[in-house]
């Protein structure tokens, strides 16, 4: 089914003035101890206490070092003088939303709706500042019926997906490669909706991530997978945007925060085990169920961010790439012009905190 009508996309922008009543109503302010430990937290990096900046933080349930960022309380230890609150979000669509009623300042975000929000109609003055992780198999499909082990299989089901997300993405990017994009039924679904549509026989398959994944992997197989797609030239990732507003008004608040991203990201990639753990007490599932997962998904560091081949230089090109799929679909008004993806990218950070 092709999504052809940007009534869709503006419905579930739209929706978030709801959402945000429903999925964003974890809050926590600043503190002093992590959750995974009990312990004192203190700052890897050297305090600066003349920050004083007021951030609303938006974060989802993705296990990146966002989460290890949250669980050890950083930012707060880092910045004392900061007024710093979380908030959690179910979907990058309730986040762009939120971004477009001024209620956040800072939040995470897949490509696409990253994408939409720098497009016709919406055109958010945001800023992608961070790449938290490269998308593998950590997005993938899964079948109920085990006889079905191809994309063809599923013609004339019921697939279940959040619209407007990555895995909204590749499953388009994947139906229109098969040529199937009008022999399938497309149903929008939050992830904390799916577990009980597919209990229920609801749905036949569904496109998402972890833990909703491998909750649905449980009696389900996995058919193919966001690193399938990007192999064919679709890739996908999990980002964090701010408001432009944001980022010109607090760099040094900026700088700070990617330090200690790119520290999380450091601790993914040496000790994943340990970074399970901090995952772990955000998530509420065992440090070993998130272990495997962290396979699916690529971290790069602030000074493999600052490369040419992302956010110093060609990850605008990937967004327009991006808008050009989603304008096909009917998703989005128009493409931007190259230079509104280009600002689009707050790069100053990655390239200062990279060379350091």
């Amino acid at each position: 089914m092709k999504i052809n009508s940007r009534k869709l996309v503006i419905a579930v922008i739209a929706s978030g003035t709801l959402g945000m009543s429903l999925t964003a109503c974890v809050e926590t302010g600043r503190g002093e101890m992590s959750r995974s430990t009990g312990a004192t937290t203190s700052c890897p990096v050297t305090v600066n206490e003349s920050i004083t900046t007021t951030a609303r933080i938006g974060y989802q349930d993705i296990p990146n070092g966002d989460l290890i960022v949250k669980d050890q309380g950083l930012l707060e230890a880092c910045m004392p003088n900061a007024d710093i609150t979380w908030s959690k979000f179910s979907s990058g669509q309730d986040v762009v939303q939120a971004f477009g009623s001024g209620s956040l300042d800072l939040g995470t975000l897949g490509s696409s709706p990253a994408t939409m929000a720098l497009s016709s109609p919406l055109n958010i003055p945001m800023q992608v500042i961070w790449i938290q992780d490269v998308i593998g198999k950590a997005e993938s499909l899964v079948v109920r019926d085990p006889s079905i082990t191809t994309l063809e299989g599923l013609r004339g089901k019921k697939i279940a997906t959040p619209f407007g997300s990555t895995s909204h993405y590749s499953l388009l990017a994947a139906l229109g490669a098969a040529n199937m994009s009008a022999d399938v039924t497309l149903m929008s679904l939050k992830p904390d909706a799916m577990l009980g549509a597919w209990q229920g026989g609801q749905i036949d398959a569904a496109w998402v991530w972890d833990p909703t994944l491998s909750k649905l992997t449980i009696d389900g197989r996995v058919i193919l997978s966001s690193g399938d797609v990007a192999k064919q030239g679709a890739p996908t990732f999990d980002l964090s945007g701010a408001t432009t507003a944001f980022t010109t008004s607090n760099p040094e608040f900026m700088e700070m925060w990617t330090k200690l991203q790119d520290f999380a990201v450091g601790r993914i990639n040496a000790d994943p085990t340990a970074a399970a753990v901090s995952m772990s007490a955000q998530l509420g599932i065992a440090p070993d169920v998130i272990i495997p997962q962290l396979v699916g998904y690529t971290y790069l560091s602030a000074a493999e961010q600052a490369d040419p081949d992302y956010l110093g230089g060609a990850f605008a090109q990937s967004l327009a790439g991006t808008a050009e799929f989603l304008l096909q679909q009917g998703n989005i008004d128009a493409v931007s012009t190259p230079g509104k993806y280009a600002d689009g990218i707050f790069n100053d950070a990655v390239a200062k905190v990279g060379q350091s």
